[in-house]
């Protein structure tokens, strides 16, 4: 069995069918999944499917795509409903220098504003990081004090020389790898390979990051094991399903 760390299952592509979704885990050797908020409505969503399903779990947070419509409505919404077991991170929150639909200075302020946040919670926190490396690492480094709980780099698709970096400078940082791996020229296997493997986690990141023979269409949670089997690949002595599902036990401390 394994743990999906990071799905939008609250997304209206999925959101429709969640209930079936989640009806079918276990046959597809799923133990637990976490909804990962990225506004307001979603984090709504995924805290409504983990107080319905005992085998999923919610993080709340603000992507850095809806950081100019972020308001103190939102921070009073999180602290209170964060209070629930079901609650297990802050997330998924960061920067994104691609897309950039929220000024650069807003992404970053909103940005800290959830890591204190995090801190005052004590929850890890799940970060999103697009073409923003430097700033990320800034930032991190300077609020290194807000993060004490740890944190993830979901759907990892930087270098292992930032990764080290990374590591370097914090103790409980990990990475998570999704459907990106499967692509052809993805080139993650330096990468896989020369990570601590106490520092790794799986995610399908669905309806999103479809791997391969799926690409380019919906992604579904049951497509984890295409993202298993690639790292089995990589690290052939290593049970991947086990040793993420104690990673990820390890991270968010109330994924019971």
């Amino acid at each position: 069995m394994v743990i999906d760390t990071h799905t939008h299952i609250n997304d209206p592509v999925l959101f429709k069918d969640a209930d079936s979704i989640i009806s079918s885990l276990h046959e597809d050797n799923i133990s637990r999944i976490v909804v990962v908020g990225y506004d307001r409505l979603s984090s709504e969503r995924a805290v409504l499917l983990a107080e319905k399903h005992p085998t999923v779990f919610a993080a709340v947070g603000i992507h850095p795509h809806s950081a100019s419509v972020f308001c103190e409505a939102d921070y009073v919404y999180f602290s209170n409903i964060a209070m629930s077991l079901d609650v297990i991170a802050i997330g998924e929150i960061g920067l994104d220098y691609f897309h950039n639909l929220s000024p650069k200075d807003i992404q970053k302020r909103v940005f800290v504003e959830q890591l204190i946040l995090a801190d005052t919670l004590k929850l890890p926190i799940i970060i999103h990081s697009r073409d923003a490396d430097y700033d990320m690492l800034s930032l991190l480094k300077d609020n290194r004090h807000y993060l004490n709980q740890g944190f993830v780099l979901h759907c990892f698709s930087q270098t292992l020389e930032y990764a080290n970096k990374i590591i370097s400078a914090f103790d409980s940082v990990y990475f998570s790898f999704g459907g990106l791996i499967t692509f052809k020229n993805a080139c993650k296997e330096e990468i896989i390979r020369g990570l601590p493997l106490d520092r790794l986690l799986v995610e399908t990141d669905c309806p999103y990051m479809t791997p391969v023979p799926h690409r380019g269409k919906t992604n579904y949670p049951k497509f984890i094991s295409l993202v298993v089997e690639k790292i089995k690949k990589i690290l052939p002595d290593a049970d991947i399903a086990e040793l993420t599902t104690q990673n990820a036990k390890t991270l968010f401390k109330k994924l019971v």
